[in-house]
């Protein structure tokens, strides 16, 4: 199946933000991504493509000041709402690892009702924000690197222990960036998850 896979920019705040947007977004799936990786981390590891040939919209974004896009002033939960409503997505599920965390764990408080599911790559910023998260009933994937450095694996216990619809899922032998060493255990699960909260 030929994947076509569009690079494409919209204007959020004022600032030229870069997206590429492949399949049809009924069901859609945002991607963000951490501090050292853009996109085209999506594209080159084959999420963009097997999201739609699951039949799955996916949406991978360049966060401000990342990849192609230009700095924003405004807060970061709000770029989020701004950027779902520019891009007209309806309910779609966040995949947020690493860094976009200060970016999804608000929107998620905020505007939860919003998301159909959420997907927490080892995001930063869990402890901080604890409190407002208990008890919020969004669809949850924590899925972790069994060796990541950087978010402890408690981070993960914290969210299920928060939030009565988590569950954890642990990529052995993977570090902070479980995706790119787990690649197709990833995939694997991301889509059971979609599957199971259509």
């Amino acid at each position: 199946m030929n994947t076509s896979i569009k690079s494409k920019y919209l204007n959020v705040d004022g600032a030229k933000i870069h997206y590429q947007e492949a399949g049809k977004l009924t069901t859609p799936v945002l991607l963000l991504h951490g501090a050292s990786f853009s996109s085209q981390t999506w594209l080159e590891i084959g999420t963009l493509r097997i999201l739609t040939e699951k039949g799955y919209g996916a949406v991978a974004v360049d966060l401000p000041g990342y990849g192609k896009s230009e700095n924003i002033s405004g807060s970061r939960p709000e770029f989020l709402l701004k950027l779902l409503n520019a891009l007209n997505l309806n309910l779609p599920v966040i995949v947020s690892p690493s860094m976009s965390g200060s970016y999804s764990l608000p929107f998620i408080v905020n505007h939860g009702e919003k998301l159909r599911g959420f997907v927490a790559v080892a995001p930063v910023g869990i402890a901080q924000i604890a409190g407002k998260l208990e008890g919020v009933q969004l669809p949850i994937l924590a899925i972790w690197g069994s060796n990541d450095q950087i978010v402890p694996v408690q981070q993960a216990d914290l969210l299920v222990k928060l939030m009565p619809n988590a569950q954890k899922v642990m990529l052995a032998n993977a570090g902070h960036a479980c995706y790119l060493r787990s690649t197709d255990e990833f995939h694997q699960h991301l889509i059971k998850f979609l599957e199971q909260n259509p």
